[in-house]
């Protein structure tokens, strides 16, 4: 929180807008002096300090009496906790903390959810130790240990749902626009455990989100159980607009090994010009016109000249309910143009159809450190090259939305593109646009595509939290959802703002999450939080990829770390977002980083994974990740389970044993 970052510097502390250490900055674990036995005078020394932080306690929580006379019932306990958390918070404690572990008595880390009882519980262990008279304060204290972890379960089951059988934590899956024209898909996806469905309301539209939330809900009552719909609204997000599409060409090859011999031929789909549907173990997908398919048998030969003037031959393979499979054992540039003949053995009347629905190709363009990039909007880059840009010929332009920041920017101020992977510095900015130098890209160049983020962490930009968009799109949203997400929320106003409308769309009961992702959200986080608790069903989404941007990426394990128990002082449920297992669900293939990460979303209440071709596989994996880490963690707290694996037969006890075994059968149920 800000409190803690700004107000007293931690170790390592970095500063919020240069991304540099604090300075004066000196203050180590190693540093802090601390006995190795006690005595009754630093025993009365740490009593008299715990009564001056119970007394601040109490007085904050004073201060905020109109703030938590507007909490939500279900959350005034928790209102209150988080306000002594902050308290707690607010100033170093490390030497506290260290003297308290040094006699052994709570060092009050592990303190979120019940802040009050923890620090009366040990003012009173240290009442005993010197034999000084302790009053039961309980009746004072806004919770206690197990009171405080069952309002957080309490407020993830109003907000998520239930959780699974064998975990904890749900998963919640980004729905990809196949979804609302594949209902097997989504069964699929909901078989293997999707507990919540994302839907991006930055893409497709109320009708195509309307055929995904009726798919969820006919997927979840065939599976037996309930799935919960999110849907994000877009937000003031600025993005890189549309570039113009490159050719319609579908580059198709084979797996082949190092001597360049085909190991796998290519399989490639053919389906009914206008259809959607994948055809079963297709790696590309080729529209043709219905007769001619229909006419197609397996050991059929499909004859052609790509777009290279090379002759190449399909040859059928599988009839399917979808179309048809056919394997290719060559590399093939198909286009438009290109006229597929059929000949069958024996048989000297060949059948044509030309190639439809050919996807175009993604423009991108290429950039280089050095290089500069004219920004412009949208309407003036369609207009193309009017004469009144000369510099258009001597730089790229990339449309850009939102061209309202133009005027909010100013030279020198940061840039970055793409989640981070491109980034410059602002060199000139007016009405119609600005111009950017790249001072980060990758060696040999980063490409840039169309719907990239941009960021720009350290612009003071004015922009409403609910866009246009986000208000024409609320209705839908208010009839297909259990719970929206609010996009770049940056102050207590933006939460008040959209429940003022979904009072009127009369969707009050709708769960409101809010997406953190701005260094602005971050660092006014109490006043969100509290702003959010009027409301009974709500939660946060730790969205790490802006948020690494914006804060500077040697922040983020700081940030997400201070986020989560911000969230659990507060009993509110969090969402651990932002390419989780991502590396997996692209390739199939995960890195080992990314499965350590994976492991840190045991801390939150859900997990989200993006979409992407082995998204089931990515699916499994987190689960079983979950199941094993929920023994071992629970938030900050390391449960102790026993580790078998160092335990020899030779010392091992009955009880050790038998305890053996059942761990072996639960290994095998989560396998």
């Amino acid at each position: 929180m800000a409190a803690s970052t700004t107000d007293t510097p931690l170790p390592h502390t970095m500063n919020p807008t240069t991304h540099t250490p604090i300075a004066g900055d000196t203050l180590t674990p190693t540093s802090i002096a601390t006995p190795d036995t006690w005595d009754p005078a630093m025993c009365h020394a740490l009593i008299d300090e715990l009564w001056a932080l119970r007394a601040q306690m109490v007085k904050a929580e004073a201060s905020h009496a109109d703030v938590l006379a507007q909490v939500s019932d279900s959350y005034r306990t928790s209102a209150r906790n988080f306000v002594h958390y902050l308290t707690l918070r607010e100033e170093d404690r490390r030497h506290l903390q260290a003297q308290l572990a040094s006699i052994g008595v709570s060092s009050l880390g592990r303190a979120e959810t019940h802040v009050l009882a923890n620090l009366d519980k040990v003012l009173g262990i240290l009442h005993q130790l010197v034999g000084k008279p302790w009053a039961d304060l309980s009746g004072q204290e806004p919770t206690g240990i197990h009171r405080g972890q069952t309002l957080l379960a309490h407020h993830a089951h109003a907000l998520l749902g239930g959780t699974p059988p064998n975990r904890v934590v749900r998963i919640m899956l980004t729905l990809p626009s196949e979804a609302a024209t594949d209902p097997q898909q989504v069964q699929q996806w909901v078989n293997a455990g999707m507990d919540i469905a994302r839907i991006n309301c930055a893409h497709d539209g109320p009708a195509e989100w309307a055929a995904m939330a009726a798919h969820v809900r006919q997927a979840a009552q065939q599976a037996g159980r309930p799935v919960k719909v999110l849907m994000d609204l877009g937000g003031p997000k600025l993005r890189t607009g549309l570039l113009p599409p490159g050719p319609a060409v579908l580059k198709v090859r084979p797996q082949r090994d190092t001597f360049g011999r085909v190991t796998q031929p290519a399989l490639v789909g053919l389906r009914p010009t206008g259809s959607s549907t994948s055809v079963t173990n297709a790696t590309a997908h080729l529209g043709v016109k219905a007769d001619w398919l229909a006419g197609l048998e397996v050991g059929d030969s499909i004859e052609f000249v790509d777009a290279r003037d090379a002759h190449r031959t399909l040859k059928g393979v599988a009839t399917l309910p979808q179309g048809a499979l056919a394997e290719l054992d060559q590399t093939a540039y198909f286009v438009p143009s290109t006229r597929l003949t059929r000949h069958r053995h024996g048989k000297h009347a060949p059948a044509n159809s030309r190639l439809n629905d050919l996807p175009r190709q993604e423009t991108r363009l290429t950039l280089q450190t050095g290089d500069k990039l004219r920004l412009v909007s949208e309407a003036a880059f369609a207009k193309g090259d009017d004469g009144t840009r000369p510099d258009r010929l001597s730089m790229p332009e990339m449309p850009c939305t939102l061209p309202e920041v133009f005027e909010q920017v100013r030279p020198g101020e940061p840039i970055w593109f793409d989640d981070g992977r491109i980034g410059g510095v602002i060199r000139a900015a007016n009405a119609k646009g600005m111009t950017v130098e790249v001072t980060h890209a990758r060696e040999g160049g980063e490409r840039l595509a169309s719907d990239k983020g941009i960021n720009l962490p350290d612009s003071e930009l004015d922009l409403p939290a609910l866009t246009e968009a986000d208000l024409r799109n609320l209705p839908a949203v208010a009839q297909l959802a259990d719970m929206v997400g609010l996009s770049f929320v940056q102050h207590a106003a933006d939460v008040d703002l959209l429940r003022q409308h979904l009072r009127t769309l009369n969707a009050g009961h709708i769960g409101i999450v809010l997406k953190i992702e701005t260094r602005r959200a971050f660092e006014n986080l109490p006043a969100l939080l509290l702003s959010a608790m009027q409301s009974p069903a709500v939660g946060i989404m730790i969205a790490r990829g802006d948020l690494a941007v914006e804060c500077g990426f040697e922040r983020l394990a700081e940030i997400q770390e201070e986020l989560l128990w911000a969230a659990e002082a507060a009993h509110m449920p969090v969402i651990w977002a932002t390419q989780v297992l991502e590396t997996l669900a692209k390739t199939g293939m995960p890195s080992r980083a990314e499965i350590t990460d994976a492991a840190m979303g045991e801390r939150a209440e859900c997990v989200m994974l993006n979409k992407g071709p082995h998204i089931l596989a990515a699916m499994h994996t987190l689960d079983n990740i979950m199941q094993r880490m929920q023994m071992h963690q629970s938030k900050k707290r390391s449960l102790l389970r026993a580790l078998h694996a160092w335990t020899t037969p030779a010392v091992a006890t009955p009880t050790v044993r038998r305890q053996r075994k059942h761990l072996k059968l639960a290994g095998r149920a989560s396998t």
